[in-house]
């Protein structure tokens, strides 16, 4: 029976790879907003491994990666009409707002130009969408820290960049998460922007104005950044939730080593960006029976694996996944 099941799924695969259409002459652009974490440098790491090859392999004649110098949104809305402009066949985009943009993905689509947006998406109807739950997510972590913490207390949250959906959904779950457990209080928030050095500056200015804290809830790629703030302060460490990054679980295991210190890792994994550049692809080679929103799974670490995954992450990066064709096409399927 297993047997028949896997030569099943092998079937479905290798029959959704046939080729309707030869994309080896056709272009993919890559608009992102914003490069300055390491979750976006990793992001963009593994956008082009995938893409350099697959341009080698002759699947497509470029993958250009292009992103805005800022991070507003109408310049990254000039980028993508300029894109429109240069005559790209599809545009891959980390959008930096999920309505702002709208306007330049319709003009893309309208002509011509197959749109996937991920990470930070879109809402215009023609777009492909790669998402994660990232509201989930949000709320994972007060079901988390309410393992760590189980007579609750107060909370600190740190937002991740502004404007973007994924900063508003993760945002929105950890309030419905304290909704489910009153038993904690968020008492302070600041903006990290998803990087350790802007976090620890943020935290370390609203330490001194904030009662004790027992935890504290982020977006990734903050919470080094957070501890080195407590530790400065002098201040009782918290139960940091942490977002895959190197230094965090590096951070972590010398907790636990020291005194058992217990926590909790997730994030979207940065090679989500080659599944996108995958979907792009398929859409490209005359697949119709791709969804518009397909969802993927975030990534995430607890006290007992997140050791084996830390030695296979680069210093001052974070864990990844990149897709090759044939897991992009598995996951496409599992949408249908």
């Amino acid at each position: 029976m297993k047997k028949s099941l896997a030569l099943s799924a092998l079937a479905v695969i290798l029959a959704s790879s046939t080729a309707y259409a030869d994309t080896s002459g056709m272009r993919i652009a890559f608009s992102n907003n914003y490069a300055g974490n390491s979750w976006r440098q990793a992001m963009l790491n593994s956008y082009a491994a995938v893409t350099e090859q697959a341009v080698k392999d002759g699947v497509v004649a470029a993958a250009d990666i292009f992103t805005t110098a800022d991070k507003e949104v109408p310049t990254q809305a000039a980028q993508i009409q300029n894109l429109i402009l240069q005559g790209y066949n599809a545009i891959v985009i980390n959008a930096g707002s999920p309505e702002a943009l709208n306007g330049a993905v319709k003009q893309a689509c309208d002509a011509g130009v197959v749109v996937v947006s991920f990470d930070g998406v879109v809402t215009e109807p023609c777009a492909y969408r790669v998402v994660v739950d990232f509201k989930s997510m949000g709320a994972e972590e007060i079901e988390q820290m309410a393992k760590f913490q189980p007579n609750g207390g107060n909370l600190l949250e740190i937002r991740g960049l502004a404007g973007t959906s994924i900063d508003e959904q993760i945002h929105q779950g950890i309030l419905e998460g304290v909704a489910k457990h009153p038993e904690f209080k968020i008492v302070g928030s600041v903006t990290g922007d998803w990087d350790q050095t802007t976090a620890q500056k943020a935290v370390a200015t609203v330490l001194p104005s904030l009662p004790e804290i027992v935890g504290v809830v982020d977006q990734g790629g903050d919470g080094y950044g957070a501890a080195q703030a407590f530790a400065a302060a002098g201040k009782p460490r918290p139960t940091i939730i942490m977002g895959n990054r190197q230094d965090e679980l590096q951070w972590w295991k010398e907790q636990k080593d020291s005194d058992g210190y217990e926590t909790w890792s997730a994030s979207i994994a940065p090679g989500v960006s080659s599944l996108a550049f995958w979907v792009a692809q398929q859409v490209l080679d005359g697949r119709t029976d791709i969804p518009h929103d397909l969802l993927v799974p975030y990534l995430a670490f607890g006290q007992d694996d997140f050791e084996a995954v830390l030695p296979t992450i680069e210093a001052g990066s974070v864990a990844s996944h990149e897709y090759t064709k044939e897991e992009s096409l598995a996951a496409i399927q599992a949408n249908m």
